[in-house]
């Protein structure tokens, strides 16, 4: 079992700790899931997202390379813009997202921890003579900072006005003495950033955004890996395995708008091929009532039809519902649509609602 630089201070923190894709991570602390998640929805919370990896694409041909592989369109980027995207197989599946960012000679990318090795591998196999390929992973450590006041505590911490980024750009500067190249973006569909650096500052870097808060008055907390999922679901941003994954096409969970079919990337044809024979299932959101909807329960019609399965469910704090993302058959997937989703044996009800739950703040 892997760990981060930051264990021992989970471990002391009083962090219930559990594997995650291969690193022991923290779940949750004192606070409690859902008071965490609540907390980041008001001020401040850091996230120990070292289990990310980050990889480092320059050379002749990198920019080809890159959009090959990247599904969104990517080529228009400027200097330190930053973008979403999906990595695909030749079936048009999702080996993994990304967020790729064009910094002012190489593309540095994001990847999850869980599909690393594998996605190395398919940039390996694809990488033309010229291309160099570096994997940071090792030597980078990764925090993200979200919340309503992420932006008025880093600018307080860092020699340049963090909020003079605009939101999906980047930029290098110095946040307590540590140079970070610092991500407007993030995973809770609150404002804030992703922060890179030597993974030798990790500690001090963590700590000092903690005293930091204390010594301004910005409620700043430890956010663990169970609030993260309750924020990122409200606000209708994917998790590898469940929205997506290698047996999901994008179309199917609606991620349609990150594919650029105005030009070329692996996975293309495949999908063209979906859409002109159509799709036989869609990824919706369900408002669940009488029990908490769990990944792989059934959904069925309200006369008691299979239609699909859940996959992902939780309680919802920032509206305060059980609610559930299910792959069903789209002609259940119209708004307002009544349907049951089996819970311990028993059908409950539970109806289509408009995504997100919660409007990500960027798009307000």
């Amino acid at each position: 079992m892997n760990t981060t630089r930051l264990h021992d201070w989970h471990v002391a923190a009083g962090a219930k700790m559990a594997p995650f894709a291969g690193y022991d991570m923290p779940i949750t602390y004192p606070l409690g899931a859902v008071e965490e998640h609540n907390l980041c929805r008001r001020s401040v919370g850091l996230f120990d997202i070292d289990h990310m990896g980050q990889v480092e694409v320059q050379g002749p041909g990198a920019d080809e390379f890159v959009s090959r592989l990247a599904s969104a369109k990517i080529l228009d980027m400027a200097a330190n813009d930053a973008r979403y995207s999906l990595l695909l197989n030749e079936r048009g599946t999702v080996i993994d997202d990304l967020f790729i960012y064009r910094l002012k000679s190489s593309w540095w990318i994001v990847v999850n921890a869980s599909n690393r090795l594998e996605d190395l591998a398919w940039f390996n196999k694809h990488k033309p003579a010229g291309v160099s390929l570096v994997d940071h992973s090792d030597s980078t450590y990764m925090i993200a900072v979200q919340g309503p006041r992420a932006i008025e505590l880093l600018d307080l911490c860092a020699k340049d006005k963090i909020s003079a980024y605009p939101r999906f750009t980047s930029g290098r500067t110095s946040i307590l003495g540590v140079d970070c190249l610092v991500g407007r973006t993030g995973y809770t569909g609150e404002d804030g950033v992703e922060l890179f650096f030597s993974a030798e500052a990790a500690v001090a870097l963590w700590t000092g955004l903690l005293a930091a808060g204390r010594k301004h008055g910005i409620e700043t907390a430890a956010i663990g890996l169970a609030a993260r999922d309750s924020l990122r679901f409200e606000a209708g941003m994917p998790l590898h395995g469940h929205e997506i994954s290698q047996a999901i096409y994008p179309l199917e969970s609606n991620f349609k708008w990150a594919c650029d079919f105005d030009k070329e990337f692996i996975g293309k044809a495949a999908l063209e091929k979906l859409q002109a024979e159509g799709l036989k299932r869609k990824l919706v959101t369900l408002d669940v009532t009488g029990g908490i909807p769990r990944e792989g329960f059934e959904v069925q019609s309200a006369d008691g039809k299979t239609i699909g399965t859940v996959v992902a469910g939780m309680f919802c704090p920032s509206v305060k519902k059980m609610a559930a993302n299910a792959l069903i058959d789209p002609a259940y997937a119209k708004l307002g649509t009544a349907l049951k989703v089996v819970i311990r044996g028993a059908g409950k009800d539970a109806v289509v609602v408009k995504r997100p739950l919660y409007l990500p703040t960027y798009r307000r």
